[in-house]
Formats: structure tokens, sequence, C-alpha cells
């Protein structure tokens, strides 16, 4: 070969290394600037005073359940799970904020009344990647215990266009929580809840574990509970963002 060639072929190799090195770059600092831009909404669950009066289940629908309620309370606290709901949220925020991402709350007052579907159009409005719904459950049965991850159903009506994106941020935050020691039931579908299928936008709910257990009511209460759950949820959302943009990178 001759060295005109030689000379030539390396510049070539060099410009493709650079080129290539550059897109990989642009794509970096693609991601960064998507985590800006990323909007998740928080959804603390409830408020102080329910409000029975109905609202249809999902747009269209004859069938209507109460705007919203007031949730449960704990059997050891007597702490209401509006109160608990807040104050996780509110740590969440903090942490999603702390890491770059742009955060809007349906509520950060006990003293509102915000139905489950103008919840849900909140999230909507503001265009929202991610709705997370933060509650905490209650039963007749008070051993029973553990978080539960409730999402969207694929085969319903309003939900099909946002099951896939909610099943996955679901299944990240269950492969989370269990790593660091947290029981989860299972990332249950729900197709009769109002708050899914008025929305636009992927949604969770976290059921963060039993009010209606001794001992679980009074880890959900304690303030460094909230926060290991809450830094786990954060931590969920970094690695559905990178996918989210994984999959928006295939071509």
């Amino acid at each position: 070969m001759k060295k005109g060639y030689k000379i030539k072929l390396v510049i070539i190799l060099m410009l493709v290394i650079t080129l290539n090195l550059s897109s990989g770059v642009v794509k970096a600092l693609n991601l960064d600037n998507t985590k800006e831009n990323f909007i998740i909404c928080i959804d603390p669950g409830h408020q102080e005073k329910g409000d029975s009066k109905g609202e249809p289940i999902a747009p269209g629908s004859s069938q209507k359940k109460p705007r919203v309620s007031s949730g449960t309370a704990g059997v050891a606290t007597k702490k209401p799970e509006y109160v608990v709901n807040l104050e996780a949220s509110q740590k969440l925020k903090t942490l999603l904020e702390n890491k770059g991402y742009k955060v809007v709350m349906t509520r950060e007052t006990h003293n509102v009344n915000i139905s489950n579907a103008e919840r849900a159009q909140f999230a909507n409005d503001k265009n929202a990647n991610l709705v997370i719904r933060i509650h905490c459950d209650g039963i007749n049965d008070s051993g029973k215990t553990g978080a539960s991850i409730l999402i969207p159903s694929k085969t319903g009506k309003h939900t099909t266009a946002i099951y896939e994106e909610s099943n996955v941020y679901g299944n990240i935050m269950k492969k989370h929580l269990e790593e660091c020691g947290i029981k989860v039931n299972g990332v249950f579908e729900r197709g009769d809840m109002t708050g899914f299928n008025w929305s636009k936008v992927p949604v969770v709910i976290l059921e963060m574990g039993f009010m209606s257990n001794w001992n679980e009511d009074k880890m959900l209460c304690d303030e460094n509970y909230q926060q290991k759950l809450m830094e786990v949820v954060a931590n969920s959302v970094d690695e559905y963002r990178i996918k989210c943009n994984e999959d928006k990178n295939i071509e």
C-alpha cells in the first residue's frame, strides 16, 4: 500500500472514531437534558375530608364511585392515612428534585377536595411522564403485611395505551423494593380505579403497607422507614427513565 493511501486511511479511521464518540456524547447529553424535562406527578392519596359525591369511574361511564375518601388509619398509631401519604410524598418530591427531575404534586396540604378523576386530569394537563400515587392499605386481617403495586389493566377500554409503561415501572419498583428486603405482595392490574381510567399517562399506585397491622403501621409512620421506601421509588424512576430513553433511541 502506498504511503499516501495509508495517510488517507488513518484520517478516515480517525474521523469515524470521532463521529462515533461525538454521537455517544450527544446521546449522553440528551439523556441528561431529558432528565430535566422528565415530569413526575406525585399524588399523595386521599385528603382530610372525604367526598362521597359520585363521579364517573371512566370517561363516558354511567358507573360512579365516590369522588375521594379520607382513607384508612393506623391501628397502633391512630394516624390517618392521608397524613402518612403526604409525609412520604414530600420526601419523594425532595429526592426526585435533588436528582434533577421536575416534580408536580396534586396536593401539598390536607385541606383540599380533589377527586380521583381530577387528580388524573391534573397529571394529564401537566404532560407528566409518570404518575406515582402514594397510599397505605387497610384490611380486616391484622396479620396481612407487605407493599402492593397497582397498575392499569392491559385490557381496559381506557387504559390499554398506558398499560405497558405503567407495568414496566411497577415491576422495576417491585424489584428494587425486594432487593431492599421489603415484602411485595405483587403487581396487580386494576380496571376499576377512577384515577387509572381517566389517566392518559403511565401511572402506578404504591400501597406502602398495611396500617391494619400493628407493627407495619408503626413502621409506615416512622420517618426513617418512609425515607427508605421513597429512596427505592426515586431510584426506580432513574431506571425507568433510562429504559424509556433506550427504547426511544432504538431505530
